[in-house]
């Protein structure tokens, strides 16, 4: 092994210990507002205490874990104005994304955006696919109007939004209404009209945080 290769591993085994720890909290295996066990999970892991913390330092800027002094780390947990004001940024960054793609997007990378669309529309009964798709419908339509400021952090504020146990989507019947909504999306974009669009991506928003609210 070089030199290079060497140095490299200990970054590599941190950044791997963070992204196990991101799927465990994604997944509830950690939940929001509980500590987090070091030796246990070093123990579960195989590893020393070293690239856990260096770890759970990462996780920590991205607003997943919360450290606390002599108390150690905790899964953040979101309250109801931490998801109102997420809600509200999403809404001003991505309706302005929007009324931007409308207007410059080429033909293919609409018709893109039409085929996630409808992978929504196959899952709609499918609610875990359904988030999975209706997260990458979003960032593709960032990646299309291509602000990598706006996307960073639109991707730092949804990783933290899948923290929030009262998520929109959550509430019965609103997959379908979300859906109908991203359909009135596509026609405007299809239509190149950015005023319509943005102000159909600014209700989707607001749709979303009301029905966050209703599941508090």
């Amino acid at each position: 092994m070089t030199a290079a290769a060497t140095q490299l591993a200990p970054r590599a085994l941190y950044q791997e210990v963070a992204e196990r720890l991101r799927q465990q909290i994604f997944g509830r295996e950690l939940e929001p507002g509980s500590w987090i066990d070091e030796l246990k999970l070093c123990q579960e892991m195989g590893i020393s205490r070293t690239p856990l913390r260096e770890a759970l330092k990462v996780l920590a800027v991205e607003g997943l874990v919360t450290m606390k002094v002599r108390r150690g780390a905790y899964v953040t947990e979101m309250s109801e104005r931490d998801v109102r004001e997420a809600y509200q940024l999403l809404a001003l960054l991505e309706s302005d994304a929007a009324a931007r793609v409308a207007q410059s997007a080429s033909e293919a990378e609409l018709a893109e955006l039409q085929a996630l669309h409808e992978q929504l529309e196959r899952e709609v009964g499918q609610r875990d696919a359904f988030f999975a798709s209706n997260e990458r419908f979003h960032l593709r339509l960032l990646e299309i109007e291509a602000n990598r400021w706006r996307q960073q952090i639109v991707t730092d504020l949804r990783r933290v939004m899948k923290l929030n146990r009262h998520h929109s989507l959550f509430k019965q019947g609103r997959l379908a209404e979300s859906l109908a909504e991203h359909r009135a999306l596509m026609q405007a974009l299809g239509q190149r009209d950015g005023a319509t669009a943005a102000r159909l991506m600014r209700a989707h928003f607001e749709n979303g945080l009301n029905a966050a609210a209703a599941q508090a």
